[in-house]
C-alpha cells in the first residue's frame, strides 16, 4: 500500500498536495522529533489524557453508586445524564474555555466530560445486577444498609467498572484532542490543527501517526491494569476453604 502510494504521488495518480506521500510524511516526521516538540506535545496529551481517564472513571463510578439508595433519585438524575450524554461536547466547548481557560485544566475537563458518562451508566447497570436475594439474605441477618452496600453491592459492580476502561481510554483521549483543538499551546492536536491550517499534509499525517501510536501503548497499558484489577477481584471474592 505505502508502495503504491508513493509511486503514485510520482507518477502523478495521487495528488500529493491533499494527500502528501510515505517518503515526504518520513522526512517531516524525522524533522518533527529532531527539532520540533515532539516530546512535549507527546507528554502535554498523555498527561490531559491520563488525568481525564480517572477522574472521569473515578467520579463516574462514585455517581453510579449513589444511584443504589434510591429508585426515586436515580429515576430523576438518569435521563438528565442521558441528556448530557447526547449533546455534543464541542458545543460545550467555549464554556469550557471560558471557565477553565486554554491550558492543561480544559484538556482535563472535556476529557472528563467524554467519560463520566460512560462510567456512571456501566456502574448503574452493574447496580442493577446485583443479586437481590443476597441482599434480602443480608438483610435478614441483620445487616445494615451500609454493610450491604460496601459488602455486597461494591463487590458485584467492580467488575462492571472495570470493563468500562478500554473505552473510557479512548474517550478521554478523544476529549482532550477536542480540548487542543479549541485552543491550546501544546498537544498532538494543536499540532494537527496548525498542519492543517497551513496546509502541511505530511505534518498532518504525522500527528495523526503519533496519536494513533500513543493510542494504542493507552489502550495496552489499560488492558493490563484491566487484568490486574479482575484478577485482584477475583482472588477477593473467592470462598474460604475450611
Amino acid at each position: 500500500m505505502l508502495t503504491v502510494w508513493e509511486l503514485g504521488t510520482r507518477i502523478g495518480w495521487i495528488d500529493a498536495f491533499f494527500w502528501s506521500s510515505p517518503f515526504t510524511i518520513l522526512k517531516t516526521g524525522i524533522v518533527f522529533f529532531r527539532q520540533g516538540s515532539a516530546v512535549s506535545d507527546i507528554w502535554f496529551t498523555f498527561r490531559s489524557t491520563i488525568a481525564g481517564f480517572f477522574i472521569g472513571t473515578g467520579l463516574g463510578a462514585a455517581i453510579g453508586l449513589t444511584f443504589w439508595w434510591s429508585r426515586n433519585y436515580a429515576a430523576i438524575a438518569q435521563p438528565l445524564i442521558i441528556a448530557f450524554h447526547a449533546t455534543p461536547k464541542l458545543a460545550l466547548g467555549p464554556l469550557v474555555i471560558l471557565v477553565f481557560g486554554m491550558g492543561f485544566a480544559s484538556k482535563v475537563a472535556m476529557a472528563v466530560a467524554l467519560t463520566i458518562v460512560i462510567s456512571v451508566l456501566t456502574t448503574y447497570s452493574g447496580i442493577q445486577a446485583v443479586d437481590p436475594d443476597l441482599q434480602q439474605l443480608m438483610y435478614s441477618l441483620g445487616a445494615t444498609r451500609w454493610q450491604v452496600f460496601t459488602k455486597v453491592v461494591i463487590p458485584s459492580v467492580l467488575p462492571w467498572i472495570i470493563s468500562s476502561l478500554r473505552v473510557n481510554i479512548g474517550l478521554s483521549l478523544s476529549g482532550a484532542i477536542v480540548g487542543e483543538f479549541l485552543g491550546s499551546q501544546a498537544g498532538l492536536g494543536r499540532l494537527i490543527l496548525y498542519a492543517g491550517q497551513t496546509y502541511d499534509i505530511a505534518l498532518v499525517w504525522v500527528g495523526v501517526l503519533v496519536l494513533a501510536a500513543l493510542s494504542v501503548v493507552m489502550y495496552a497499558f489499560v488492558q493490563h491494569l484491566e487484568q490486574l484489577l479482575l484478577k485482584g477481584v477475583m482472588h477477593g471474592t473467592q470462598p474460604i476453604k475450611e
